[in-house]
């Protein structure tokens, strides 16, 4: 038998321990750069990039350190009249950067400042006849905003605006036979989807039609011999922040995730993460977000 090959080399000088000042640094510098050719290249995710820095700040204990009010305003400046949220100022509204922005008008407890109802009918006017669910206007179909959809209108609690049955159905017809989830039916699975599918239909109260045994053993194939995982963060000790690999460039998005990741391992330094929102419990927690919902 030949000897197997590692995916990736860990130094052995590796630090073992989180780095949570010098990540909290990272992600307080990363939002104040915004002359950087990185910060403006990022322009049309920047709803989502606000959401995996705010996150991740509040589940190190460090939201306080982000300028609450900015942000706020930047936000009520990105819906449109139709009610769906953009990227950023002068771009199209979508279901991604609505979820996103909503998330963020969780943390800080002021879903006033915008125009509720008017999200609301956006989320509705963008579900199809088979139950999917439209990321926009133009009309691209992916189980991704069927998760999307539920989310937003479970934190705005009107999760009953939509038809659910439907949405239940066609997530459904998008699971394999090897126990994943693809974006539309027939679709290779794919680790993201599968985050989608299930949290979808742990929001709709559907989790038990998942073949648990069969898609677990699919997730712990993802497992890499460096220990790591298919799409997984790696620390970064000089800079803060965490990197999909080591040896990649640190970014907010793998930053969040790696730290969420280190919440649902049990890591004390770090809040309880919710892993169906990817929020701090202690926010679902504030707005009286109903603990069956998420069972």
């Amino acid at each position: 038998m030949g000897t197997q090959v590692k995916d990736v080399v860990i130094k052995p000088d590796a630090p073992n321990s989180v780095l949570l000042e010098k990540h909290a640094d990272y992600i307080a510098a990363y939002g104040s750069k915004k002359d950087d050719y990185e910060y403006t290249l990022s322009e049309y995710l920047r709803m989502s990039g606000i959401y995996w820095g705010l996150t991740v700040m509040d589940l190190m204990g460090q939201l306080d350190r982000m300028n609450k009010e900015e942000i706020i305003e930047f936000i009520k400046s990105c819906q449109h009249e139709c009610g769906g949220i953009s990227a950023s100022i002068g771009h199209d509204p979508h279901l991604l950067y609505t979820l996103s922005a909503v998330q963020i008008l969780s943390l800080y407890d002021s879903l006033s400042v915008i125009d509720v109802d008017k999200v609301v009918e956006y989320v509705k006017g963008l579900q199809q006849d088979d139950g999917s669910f439209a990321g926009d206007k133009w009309g691209e179909i992916d189980t991704r905003f069927s998760f999307c959809a539920v989310a937003t209108l479970a934190l705005l609690g009107k999760l009953n605006s939509v038809n659910i049955d439907k949405a239940v159905e066609f997530v459904l017809s998008c699971m394999n036979f090897d126990g994943g989830f693809g974006c539309r039916p027939g679709s290779e699975s794919h680790a993201g989807q599968i985050y989608c599918c299930t949290g979808f239909l742990s929001l709709t109260g559907q989790l038990h039609q998942v073949n648990a045994d069969l898609l677990g053993w699919w997730l712990c194939e993802r497992q890499l011999p460096s220990g790591g995982l298919n799409g997984r963060p790696e620390k970064d000790e000089e800079t803060g922040g965490f990197a999909d690999r080591p040896g990649d460039m640190v970014d907010p998005f793998h930053t969040l995730f790696g730290i969420a990741g280190l919440s649902l391992l049990g890591d004390e330094q770090v809040k309880a993460v919710n892993p169906v929102f990817c929020m701090p419990e202690d926010v679902l927690q504030r707005i009286n977000l109903h603990p069956d919902i998420l069972s």
